[in-house]
């Protein structure tokens, strides 16, 4: 499941827009012609929560792994590349110990927002390069379903490692997923962190970026200044900043912006919710 957006400090933002703004949004990379990048301006079905037959005009969906493309329409296929799915907690833990981020005491560490997944540890070269083959398996899967691009979640989930990882670590474990989906010719997205954009795009090689809550947390033009046109965003009905039709009509709100319940619940559910700008 995904994180719940967190505000960024001012200072980091004003980094990162100061180092995008040089030269404007970035040129693709070398790969691009390799990959197929979603559509610009799409209406998106965040679809993470349960898969279902998309409403009409929808020409953009996310999916989680374990599912199928929506057929017909470029579907994007959701991996939690930075910790556990909570369905897979016993599988790390009694196969894979090593891989997952303990504390002082021994203890591993969860995301607080979400306690059933674990965070794994990028800390060494080793442990990153073993973590790509198993998750790289899971883009490979993603591949041949018929999926047209991978995002990533929880780059930022040294943010909750208690200082055991650094921003680098993650880094240069996401250059190993996104050479992976190169490899497979899917186009690979960032998934939130604003202020990794510029050097998510420069050393990781994301082609696009996928962002929950860009308007909410006042960050949009974070991504849009280094990932141009190549933004979605995903705002919640939980926790808007004013109405949906202000989060639409903000100039900094990317073109493809979706609103959903925050849990991602299917039509069927009486907490349903869909709308787009």
């Amino acid at each position: 499941m995904t994180s719940p957006a967190r505000a960024l400090t001012r200072t980091a933002l004003a980094a990162v827009a100061a180092a995008a703004c040089v030269a404007g949004p970035l040129t693709p990379a070398s790969h691009a012609a390799a990959v197929e990048l979603p559509p610009v301006g799409a209406v998106l079905d965040y679809q993470l929560g349960t898969a279902y037959t998309p409403p009409g005009g929808v020409n953009l969906v996310t999916r989680d792994s374990t599912a199928s493309p929506a057929p017909g329409i470029y579907t994007i296929c959701y991996v939690n590349g930075f910790q556990s799915q909570p369905g897979d907690r016993a599988v790390w833990l009694n196969q894979r110990g090593h891989l997952v981020l303990k504390d002082s005491s021994g203890r591993p560490i969860t995301d607080p927002n979400w306690p059933d997944e674990l965070l794994l540890d990028t800390s060494t070269a080793a442990k990153r390069t073993e973590l790509a083959s198993i998750i790289g398996a899971t883009i490979d899967r993603c591949a041949a379903k018929g999926f047209k691009a991978v995002e990533v979640d929880n780059l930022d989930s040294y943010l909750r490692s208690r200082g055991k990882l650094s921003v680098n670590n993650n880094l240069a474990y996401a250059k190993l997923l996104a050479d992976r989906a190169h490899g497979k010719n899917l186009a690979i997205g960032q998934k939130n962190s604003a202020e990794q954009a510029y050097r998510g795009r420069t050393e990781v090689g994301f082609d696009f970026a996928v962002s929950e809550e860009c308007h909410r947390w006042e960050e949009c033009s974070s991504y849009s200044d280094v990932y141009g046109s190549h933004v979605m965003d995903i705002e919640y009905t939980d926790d808007l900043r004013g109405t949906f039709e202000d989060v639409c009509d903000d100039p900094d709100t990317p073109a493809t912006t979706t609103l959903r319940d925050r849990y991602l619940v299917g039509p069927d559910d009486s907490e349903y919710a869909f709308d787009h700008c």
